[in-house]
């Protein structure tokens, strides 16, 4: 299959699109490289080395798989993308290309409107080449799971679809799961599940849309081949997702920050999984009458707990901190997700050998880490 991956240079595109390639399809990259930029505008960085595009390029095809990457601003340069994709023809679009970090959408009016300036128009550019070129192109978008927020109002959260009774006619109904963003960054994935159903209602496009638990764990199959091939590993209060951010914190000899009384719990997926999940729903396309959406998560768990497991494992001292984030200080989540467990999903759960794999990547880069960057989460 001809597969086009739409940031396929992140920490999700880029083990999915080694994945993708590795399981035989014909991959090819559009990408910004924004995320490398952003690392400069915050003087952060990834605590593992990340190759140049050509390097990863060239590992890539040392390695068996032909990838092909372009340099191209999807929200901005509309032409170039549709020139893109009408040349290519491919037979889906996996989308990558969005700003994925909630702390970094709300620290200023700069980033806030940043977020909603790419990931809205680039959602909104795809699916106007989709409709363009060939609706028949199968569309899969990595969402988030945000986009629910994090009560128990309406029970166990379903894919995507809340059955509900209509009180003046007492029919069932299924409606799109009421969204509860918790920034900026949700609030556009919120937006984009919008822009699905429109174009799937009036134009019958194919959409799959991925609602990602927190993705933690960095390397892959694929990616521990070379080291050229590498996946970036974020562990600053920004873009550092919250066990990665742990274990780095443990593997350096800092301490484990806990945001508030660490009550929240989160549905949470291995890297591995993400890559694993993405090729399983774009070998298994959708029908057309609607937009298909799974929940991509593996387990739930509560963060506090996940900071003791560290604290416990690695002798490192867990420090309580004020919340930087307008959140509830303790949630209950229970998550359906069956639609990818029927296509073959067989989830990976955190274990202390995934850890120690994280560790060991923590503690040979540990003179890549900044303590400076890991308590640089804005408040909201």
């Amino acid at each position: 299959m001809r597969v086009l991956v739409l940031g396929g240079d992140g920490f999700c595109g880029w083990p999915t699109t080694l994945k993708l390639s590795k399981a035989g399809h014909d991959v090819h990259i559009i990408d910004n490289f924004s995320r490398r930029k952003i690392d400069k505008e915050l003087n952060s960085n990834s605590l593992t080395d990340i190759a140049s595009m050509s390097d990863r390029l060239q590992a890539a095809y040392d390695h068996d798989m032909k990838l092909h990457c372009a340099d191209i601003d999807i929200a901005h340069n509309y032409s170039a993308l549709k020139a893109y994709i009408k040349a290519l023809r491919p037979h889906a679009i996996v989308h990558f290309a969005e700003q994925r970090s909630a702390p970094y959408s709300m620290i200023s009016e700069i980033q806030r409107r940043y977020t909603v300036d790419n990931n809205v128009l680039s959602t909104h550019n795809v699916l106007n080449c989709i409709l363009d070129i060939d609706p028949g192109i199968h569309l899969l978008h990595l969402g988030t799971m945000g986009v629910y927020g994090y009560s128990k109002d309406f029970g166990r959260i379903p894919e995507g679809y809340l059955n509900v009774k209509i009180n003046s006619t007492e029919k069932d109904v299924d409606i799109l799961y009421p969204t509860n963003p918790g920034s900026v960054y949700h609030m556009t994935k919120s937006l984009d599940q919008i822009l699905f159903q429109f174009y799937n209602k009036n134009w019958g496009l194919k959409i799959t849309d991925l609602h990602q638990g927190i993705c933690w764990g960095t390397q892959t199959e694929e990616t521990m081949l070379d080291d050229r091939l590498v996946n970036r590993f974020d562990y600053d209060g920004i873009y550092g997702t919250v066990l990665n951010r742990f274990i780095s914190q443990a593997a350096t000899g800092n301490n484990i920050t806990v945001y508030g009384t660490g009550g929240q719990t989160r549905a949470f997926i291995h890297i591995q999984d993400t890559a694993n999940c993405v090729r399983l729903a774009l070998e298994s396309p959708p029908k057309k009458d609607k937009v298909r959406i799974f929940n991509q998560v593996s387990e739930v768990r509560n963060v506090k707990e996940l900071a003791m497991i560290c604290s416990q494992k690695y002798g490192a001292t867990i420090e309580y901190i004020d919340n930087p984030r307008k959140e509830l200080k303790e949630n209950k989540l229970e998550v359906d997700n069956a639609g990818l467990c029927s296509l073959g999903f067989d989830p990976i759960f955190l274990s202390e050998a995934l850890i120690d794999d994280i560790k060991f990547i923590a503690s040979n880069m540990k003179n890549n880490l900044d303590p400076d960057n890991i308590l640089t989460s804005p408040k909201w």
